[in-house]
C-alpha cells in the first residue's frame, strides 16, 4: 500500500503525517504516476498553515515527476512508461503514487532528470509567466527581484540574464550575495544592512525601477513602492514574511500611478496550450544551458516535517526536493 502525507488540521511541520492510503479508481482522462521526485515550495508552507485553506484532511504538495504506470481509457497524449512532471491542483504531491488528470501533465525531455524536473516546474514556470505574461521583460528594463538567493530568485535571474535586462537583488544575508552573483544579479543588496529602496534608488540615478518581482510579501511591500519609476508595475506574488495589509491606493499608488498585479500560475497557466508553451520554454532554456539547476538538498518523504522547518528558517539556498525512496 502506498503513502502519502497527509495533513488533518492546520499549524506547523507537526500536522504533517505520513499515513497510508488507497488510491482512487482510474478515471478515462487520469493517468497513475508513480513518484520518484517531488518539489518542495513554499505555497507548500501556505497550505499546511491555512493562510491558503484546504479542505481538510487533505494531502498536500503541487509538483512532481516521475514514471506513468498506467494511463485511463481516453487518454491520448501519454502511454505507459513515459517520464512527466507536474505542478498544479489538485494538491497531494507528497506521495510514493498517485492519479492526477492528463491535462495537468508534461514530458520530460531527453536530458532533464526526474529529480530536476521536480525541482523546476513550479519555479520555472513562475519565472515564465512572470517575465512573459505578467510584464514582458526586455533588454531596455532594469528590474527588482526580492530574495534572489532563493529557488524562484536562482531561476529567475539566469532567465532573465538570459533577457538581456539588468537584474537587482535583494537577500537576507551576506551568505546568499554570492549565491545571487553567481546566477546573474548586476546588483545584489542585504536588505538586513542596507535600506534597499535607497540602495535602488541610487543604483538607477534616482528614476527607480521599471518593475518589481516581490514574493516576500508585507516585509518588502512599501519600500518596493518607493523603488519604482512613475508608471511602474509592482508584481506581489508571494507571502513569505506574511500577507500583505490592505492597500492605501491614494497614498501608494496614485502619486507615480503606479501599476499593482497579484499573478498565480492558474491565471496565466489555465489551459493546456499554455501550460505546453510554458513547459516547453522552460526546459529549452535548461536543455541550451541558459538555465544551470543545483539541487541544494534532498528529503525523504518521512522527512517532510524537517523540510518544512527549513524552508520556513531560510536554511534553503536554492531547489529542493523530496525523494520517496529515499535514494
Amino acid at each position: 500500500m502506498p503513502k502519502k502525507i497527509i495533513i488533518s488540521k492546520h499549524g506547523g511541520p507537526e500536522v504533517l503525517e505520513l499515513k497510508n492510503f488507497t488510491l482512487n479508481s482510474l478515471g478515462p482522462n487520469d493517468i497513475k504516476i508513480k513518484n520518484l521526485a517531488i518539489g518542495l515550495n513554499f505555497i507548500d508552507t501556505y497550505h499546511r498553515t491555512g493562510l491558503y485553506p484546504v479542505k481538510l484532511p487533505s494531502g498536500i504538495g503541487l509538483e512532481g515527476a516521475g514514471v506513468i504506470e498506467e494511463v485511463g481509457s481516453e487518454v491520448e497524449r501519454f502511454n505507459k512508461g513515459d517520464s512527466v512532471a507536474y505542478a498544479s491542483p489538485p494538491l497531494g504531491s507528497y506521495s510514493e503514487s498517485r492519479i492526477i488528470p492528463e491535462k495537468i501533465a508534461v514530458k520530460i525531455p531527453n536530458g532533464i532528470s526526474h529529480k530536476i524536473a521536480a525541482s523546476i516546474m513550479t519555479k520555472g514556470l513562475t519565472t515564465y509567466y512572470l517575465l512573459n505574461k505578467t510584464y514582458k521583460v526586455t533588454t531596455r528594463d532594469t528590474v527588482l527581484f526580492h530574495a534572489a538567493a532563493g529557488g524562484v530568485g536562482q531561476i529567475f535571474t539566469q532567465w532573465a540574464k538570459s533577457i538581456g535586462c539588468k537584474v537587482i537583488g535583494t537577500v537576507g544575508s551576506n551568505e546568499k550575495i554570492d549565491i545571487a552573483k553567481k546566477n546573474g544579479c548586476d546588483f545584489v543588496i542585504n536588505y538586513n544592512e542596507e535600506n534597499f529602496d535607497d540602495k535602488v534608488l541610487k543604483i538607477t540615478d534616482n528614476k527607480g525601477v521599471d518593475v518589481v518581482y516581490d514574493g516576500v510579501g508585507k516585509d518588502t511591500f512599501e519600500k518596493s513602492i518607493n523603488c519604482l519609476k512613475v508608471r511602474g508595475i509592482m508584481v506581489s506574488f508571494g507571502n513569505s514574511s506574511g500577507p500583505l495589509s490592505p492597500i492605501d491606493v491614494p497614498k501608494l499608488l496614485q502619486p507615480k500611478g503606479l501599476f499593482f498585479v497579484r499573478p498565480s500560475m492558474g491565471q496565466y497557466l489555465s489551459t493546456g496550450d499554455e501550460l505546453q508553451e510554458a513547459s516547453r520554454n522552460l526546459f529549452e532554456k535548461i536543455k541550451f544551458g541558459m538555465i544551470k539547476i543545483e539541487i541544494f538538498k534532498e528529503y525523504k518523504l518521512n522527512e517532510a516535517g524537517q523540510a518544512h522547518k527549513d524552508l520556513e528558517s531560510r536554511k534553503i539556498l536554492g531547489p529542493a526536493i523530496i525523494v520517496p525512496d529515499g535514494k
